[in-house]
């Protein structure tokens, strides 16, 4: 019997979960590990004043970038977005608004979401913007910063593999904000690259149990970009010994 869990489609997966207003949760780094599919189908459900919550905005055109070039994100809660020129015009015409937070901080809010704890302190940021409107302590000579815990309405996530219950193994550098976001949101959507029957994975292998996982979906056209693809140039081969030049 099909796992309910199964979609066809990422458009069938988010069909009856998108809401104009949410709170989402964008796994991926730059572009490795991003949920395209994902995203793609919420440009198509037309809903609007989102909040993303991701590492970066992707680039133009790619990623969350499809997102901003249709207006649908009302605010980013971000770490890096210098590679996305389309978001910075969108930030000084103040027409997006942005959140920035040092990447370890941000990791750590999804985690703490995740496990259900509403606020920690952190050395990170003291004394800077990013303490700004913040309560701080003094931990032992030392001065923090009290950030919350972020959890979100819906996480969008990428993984390598899953089976049929949920269960999910990442690859590599995708295995960066994506475990961490799937168990921060009333509702968990994993688009998957291969899809297997439940058992056939190693228990051990395991980073995301499917208990976390509402939905998923098996991609058919797996399109990986390099971000920035940076070659030095290619040397003049040596002459070889005894020749005429």
């Amino acid at each position: 019997m099909p796992s309910s869990k199964v979609r066809a489609s990422a458009k069938d997966a988010l069909a009856d979960v998108l809401k104009d207003g949410m709170l989402i949760l964008s796994g991926g780094f730059g572009l490795c590990g991003i949920p395209s599919a994902l995203i793609e189908a919420i440009r198509e459900s037309g809903v609007t004043n989102l909040t993303i919550v991701s590492n970066n905005a992707g680039i133009d055109g790619v990623g969350l970038g499809v997102l901003l070039e249709s207006k649908q994100v009302k605010r980013m809660v971000s770490s890096y977005v210098g590679e996305n020129k389309l978001f910075m015009q969108q930030f000084l015409a103040g027409e997006l608004e942005i959140e920035f937070n040092p990447q370890g901080t941000l990791a750590e809010r999804i985690r703490a979401g995740g496990a259900g704890i509403p606020a920690f302190f952190t050395r990170t940021g003291y004394g800077t913007a990013v303490a700004e409107g913040k309560e701080t302590r003094e931990f032992d000579g030392h001065h923090y910063v009290m950030e919350r815990g972020i959890f979100g309405d819906l996480a969008v996530i990428h993984a390598w593999k899953g089976d049929t219950e949920g269960n999910l193994i990442y690859r590599k550098t995708a295995r960066n904000f994506n475990p961490m976001m799937a168990t921060a949101a009333k509702v968990t959507v994993a688009e998957v690259e291969e899809l297997h029957e439940p058992g056939s994975f190693d228990p051990d292998h395991i980073v995301t149990p499917g208990i976390y996982v509402s939905r998923l979906v098996k991609l058919d056209v797996i399109d990986k970009r390099i971000e920035q693809r940076t070659v030095r140039k290619r040397e003049a081969a040596p002459a070889l010994a005894g020749s005429d030049g």
